[in-house]
């Protein structure tokens, strides 16, 4: 009797023995790169929250079950070929790259970590993948569409200042989807009868010099083409001196309506670093890049702002107020 307990106590051991130690065996903790240009840490940024918003929405808990270690160029594109080297040595699992600089940084440090894109313009024509369906390589995301916006954009601004004629492109050319982006604008100008006055910003330092620039060419409209370096680095500065030069200005992104500029069209930058933290998680899971299709916006918003109106003494016509996804007053 004895012997036949002792024996079934043993099995019974044996069996609870491999669930113990599986029970006991510590969570994998995934380590996360995060490249991008134009934020600097610790400045909080909505697209970084979307992120990890959506990673929350997930299951993942930063800290806990994934480490993300950031690298922030601040403006200066020059730093991120030794970002994207300093996390490769890091072996992390998977980067997310914010924008064209960095997705090539990236892709020339590393042909086998798998790269997320968190928003580029036209990501095969600029050679990052093969195509949207079959991206190939180590390298898939969201495309932004951003290269077929810009005309849409001036669309906008010119049913919302009619009697503009001249209007001003302030941009970055050293921007990746500078001459897409430019190309864009010139041919919706031509078909609107506008006439184009091309401002380019290199640095910080030549901001105030731009808007000199702008006001003596006789700019009554003002469109930024963002880049998510420097224009997006500059966005308070910049929405602040278009007010102060009484300049109707469209932007490309809503953080430049919050910091008091007149208005923005395009997709929802939040909504693509959110859906940014799919991808991360499908590919923690196991599923290459190459499987993964690049993904186009779904979500696009105009927004205004009232208050800006308001002070450059004028209003917005009731067809632009219809459409807008959100006003603020």
């Amino acid at each position: 009797m004895k012997a036949t307990v002792f024996l079934v106590l043993l099995a019974l051991g044996l069996l609870v023995a491999p669930l113990t130690a599986e029970a006991q065996q510590p969570t994998k903790v995934h380590r996360i790169g995060w490249l991008h240009p134009g934020l600097s840490r610790p400045e909080p940024h909505p697209s970084l929250e979307a992120f990890r918003q959506g990673l929350r929405e997930l299951g993942y808990m930063e800290g806990q079950d994934i480490v993300i270690e950031y690298r922030f160029a601040e403006g200066r594109d020059e730093g991120l070929a030794d970002f994207a080297a300093e996390l490769v040595q890091l072996k992390v699992d998977v980067i997310i790259a914010g924008g064209p600089a960095a997705i090539r940084a990236t892709q020339h440090a590393t042909s086998t970590i798998p790269i997320v894109m968190a928003g580029n313009p036209d990501p095969v024509a600029q050679g990052f993948v093969t195509s949207l369906a079959r991206p190939g390589g180590n390298t898939t995301g969201l495309s932004l569409l951003s290269a077929e916006l810009p005309g849409k954009r001036l669309e906008i601004l010119k049913a919302t200042v009619p009697q503009s004629m001249r209007v001003a492109v302030l941009a970055n050319p050293g921007a990746v989807s500078y001459t897409l982006y430019l190309h864009n604008l010139t041919v919706a100008a031509q078909a609107l009868g506008l006439h184009l006055h091309v401002v380019e910003l290199r640095s910080p330092d030549e901001l105030d010099a731009a808007f000199a620039a702008i006001t003596r060419a006789g700019a009554d409209a003002l469109i930024v083409i963002a880049d998510p370096a420097l224009m997006a680095l500059l966005h308070g500065r910049i929405a602040e001196l278009a007010a102060t030069s009484r300049l109707p200005a469209m932007y490309d992104w809503r953080m430049y309506v919050e910091a008091g500029g007149l208005m923005s069209y395009g997709p929802s930058l939040s909504d693509v670093y959110r859906r940014a933290a799919t991808y991360v998680d499908k590919i923690l899971k196991g599923t290459k890049p190459a499987d993964l299709p690049v993904e186009q916006p779904t979500k696009f918003e105009l927004v205004l702002n009232l208050k800006t109106a308001k002070a450059l003494g004028f209003t917005f016509p009731p067809a632009i107020l219809f459409q807008a996804d959100e006003v603020i007053r």
